[in-house]
């Protein structure tokens, strides 16, 4: 009785993950193809690909932790 919500918070919260999770790979394959197209070596467009790269590997590893199983 009181935990019938707990699947739906959890589909919610499961599906507000994914949509990050591909909006962080999508910031990702950006800054990395600016990264690669940039003729000098820049370290502030360096850094900022790094950081894209280990936000998208944490939001990854976190919704393996919670074996999310995307259905497309």
């Amino acid at each position: 009785m009181f935990f019938r919500k707990k699947g739906k918070l959890k589909r919610e919260y499961d599906q507000a993950l994914l949509q990050s999770l591909d909006e962080a790979k999508e910031n990702w394959n950006q800054q990395r193809s600016i990264d690669e197209m940039s003729v000098d070596y820049n370290l502030n467009l360096h850094c900022s690909s790094k950081i894209a790269e280990a936000k998208y590997f944490f939001l990854f590893r976190e919704a393996k932790h919670r074996k999310i199983v995307i259905k497309r």
